[in-house]
């Protein structure tokens, strides 16, 4: 029996507005701890600047790629995001896709549009790689 292709994960989380270093630290740590299992889209891959008119449509546009490409979305919602929100809302109502967040927020604190389009919060990446690796590799691990 040919081997199941691998399900792809698009990495959302913040990048403009925040310090290259810390948009870029969580996805290399959800790469080392999933990327034997899954394929991930990482959208730092691409060296666009922010604040550029050339280059504006471009980013939202690969993004949107990306979402769409993708069979599961990974949140990282550290902060408020213009653009994370709009790729988690339409990942979530417009494609279907599963949605799985992490936040240091409480639940009373998260915003409820972030809490009505995602399929599962956690409470960090480590519960929230647990979490796909349980129920996206283990489980398909176990069907028969």
């Amino acid at each position: 029996m040919p081997a199941t292709p691998k399900k792809t994960i698009y990495m959302s989380g913040p990048i403009m507005d925040v310090h290259e270093g810390e948009a870029r630290e969580w996805r290399d740590e959800a790469q080392r701890r999933l990327g034997r299992h899954f394929r991930l889209l990482n959208p730092m891959r691409r060296n666009f600047k922010d604040r550029e008119v050339d280059s504006s449509n471009e980013i939202v546009e690969f993004d949107l790629q990306d979402v769409r490409d993708a069979d599961i979305i990974l949140v990282n919602y550290n902060k408020p995001s213009i653009g994370t929100a709009m790729e988690v809302f339409h990942a979530s109502h417009n494609l279907g896709k599963f949605v799985v967040t992490f936040s240091p927020f409480e639940f009373k604190d998260c915003s409820p549009w972030m809490v009505r389009f995602s399929t599962k919060i956690l409470p960090s990446l480590e519960e929230a790689c647990n979490y796909l690796v349980t129920h996206f590799i283990e489980m398909e691990e176990r069907k028969p």
